[in-house]
């Protein structure tokens, strides 16, 4: 039997110490020992799992919502997304969302995929899905959340991730599973 290179030897974790935390995120400090016998620190943002919705108001047209991002420090259009509540299952965080940013609720959610948003210092895992067959759930949004709600038409939406104006990951990757997506399917 062939011996694992150290590329795909696991890191072992000595110790570890929370630095940090808030209701949507810890930072840790790990001690960890390398594949190579060495030891040193890593440091790691647990945020959990999120969830996003690109909801498909008919087959051509999105609902995008539109808020300031304080981290780009400037006003983005992206799918609803957010945070899964402890407990909380996958399709009930993606309706809630739906509903607290878009004011939606999906009759059909399909499932497009499941990433991890940063493969260095990040633990946050994403689940994308499709929303259609749409109908008004109104939900109070966020407490820090000030919303705005504009439909597109799909390729334009897919234009503006092709020209980068559209950076969010989460709603880049659904657009981009969406147009793969074969006809008839909901972006038609």
């Amino acid at each position: 039997m062939k011996e694992p290179t150290l590329a795909r030897a696991p890191w072992q974790q000595i110790t570890s110490r929370r630095i940090y935390a808030n209701k949507w995120m810890a930072i840790r400090e790990d001690q960890v020992r390398l594949p190579d016998g060495r030891e040193t620190i890593y440091g790691v943002v647990d945020c959990g799992s999120c969830v996003g919705v690109l909801p498909f108001v008919d087959p051509g047209h999105v609902l995008l919502v539109g808020q300031y991002r304080y981290v780009a420090q400037r006003f983005r259009w992206e799918m609803p997304t957010g945070g899964v509540r402890p407990g909380e299952a996958l399709e009930a965080a993606a309706q809630r969302e739906l509903a607290e940013e878009a004011g939606r609720r999906a009759g059909r959610l399909t499932w497009i995929c499941t990433y991890h948003t940063s493969k260095s210092v990040m633990n946050e895992t994403a689940h994308l899905y499709l929303g259609e067959d749409l109908v008004p759930a109104e939900r109070s949004a966020d407490e820090t959340e000030f919303i705005e709600r504009r439909v597109f038409p799909f390729v334009e939406v897919l234009n503006m991730v092709q020209r980068g104006e559209i950076t969010d990951s989460m709603t880049v990757i659904a657009v981009l599973h969406a147009a793969l997506r074969p006809q008839g399917d909901p972006v038609g």
